[in-house]
């Protein structure tokens, strides 16, 4: 697969094509009809509990939020992929890959209300923290797969950023020392063409961001990130490469932010409906969609049943949040010294004054 799709060619796996007609069998992955459903309902369940988070912000009812619309075929198919004892590094935008890896939305609710509750993932195994800084994470991820290398382990890393992030410095240290030392990770690169308001043209003149491994003396590989079978294809045999000793992959996942940045961001301010009309025909749940119902494997009315179901539970399990109990005055002050220095006391006596002032 990597030699075939050398980034130096500029190619660029893909198995279904926007009607959801396979396109190339020799990749089809080999996943089974109940499999492929399965990763059809999750993918559904991202957007709508995605689409209803932005709802909620819009309401006020939870923090600034960074939409994953768009980019569910990375995430799901990474969930797919990644096995238990695998580690998964994320940036900020994989909402699929944290409920695949045993994270539950209502942590993810409580992140984004500010509670730091919201980052234990009590049921979740070898994942991290939510990274806002960009492509520090990725530095963490070359960390993990060389432990995991040393002690002998047969661990594989998932590290993730945005195409903004291949920019930055630690993007290029992490990738140099993950091929120096051979270690087991999967760089994957969310191409959604902007890093904020920034294009691919306005950042690099690379052919693409897959190129960037031949630098490093690394397997590189471009891949259609809308593409449900061709990431799992492509995640997959990287996971393969890198279990057996083989060093790092790095993976650029083509796909589209058809959302805003977060909510605080206007992307019409530097986008326009012709891009996104565009954009729209290679929609990852559309494509996979047409494929289920070509192949008879589901229909519309499964789906909206499905959907009314999913706003249900997402409701519910956003009331938790919501309800969650909120940290005491002591919380707040009292853990960050073995002995509170003075001048914390005297924030704490003025932020309880003006509360007082503020109940009164």
């Amino acid at each position: 697969m990597f030699e075939k799709y050398n980034p130096i060619n500029d190619l660029m796996l893909q198995v279904i094509n926007n009607d959801g007609k396979v396109i190339n069998k020799e990749f089809f992955p080999k996943l089974d009809d109940i499999q492929i459903i399965k990763a059809y309902k999750d993918m559904l369940f991202e957007r709508t509990a995605d689409l209803m988070t932005v709802s909620y912000q819009r309401q006020g009812r939870i923090f600034t939020y960074p939409p994953n619309y768009g980019q569910e075929a990375i995430h799901i198919a990474s969930g797919m992929v990644i096995k238990n004892e695998d580690w998964l590094v994320p940036a900020f935008r994989e909402l699929g890959a944290y409920l695949a890896k045993g994270a539950t939305l209502k942590e993810i609710f409580l992140y984004f209300m500010g509670y730091e509750d919201g980052t234990v993932f009590k049921d979740a195994n070898h994942i991290l923290p939510i990274s806002v800084p960009i492509a520090s994470q990725l530095i963490h991820g070359t960390g993990l797969a060389y432990a995991a290398k040393y002690l002998n382990k047969k661990e594989v890393v998932f590290a993730y950023v945005g195409d903004g992030g291949t920019s930055e410095g630690d993007f290029h240290e992490a990738l140099n020392f993950a091929a120096v030392w051979k270690v087991p990770v999967v760089f994957v690169v969310q191409n959604n063409q902007y890093a904020i308001s920034t294009s691919k043209e306005d950042q690099t003149v690379s052919v693409n961001f897959a190129i960037k491994s031949v630098a490093y003396g690394m397997k590189g590989i471009k891949v259609d990130g809308n593409d449900l079978f061709a990431m799992y294809a492509a995640l997959n045999e990287a996971h393969d490469y890198c279990s057996k000793g083989n060093g790092p992959v790095l993976i650029e996942a083509l796909t589209y932010r058809k959302g805003a940045h977060t909510t605080s961001d206007d992307p019409t301010k530097y986008r326009d409906k012709a891009e996104e009309e565009k954009w729209e025909q290679k929609d990852p749940l559309k494509r996979l969609k047409s494929y289920l119902i070509d192949n008879k494997l589901f229909s519309e009315d499964q789906e909206k049943n499905i959907i009314d179901d999913y706003k249900k539970e997402i409701d519910r399990i956003f009331s938790e949040a919501e309800n969650y109990e909120p940290y005491s005055l002591n919380e707040v002050f009292k853990h960050h010294y073995a002995d509170m220095p003075q001048d914390l006391k005297n924030q704490q006596r003025e932020h309880e004054n003006f509360l007082k002032w503020k109940e009164s």
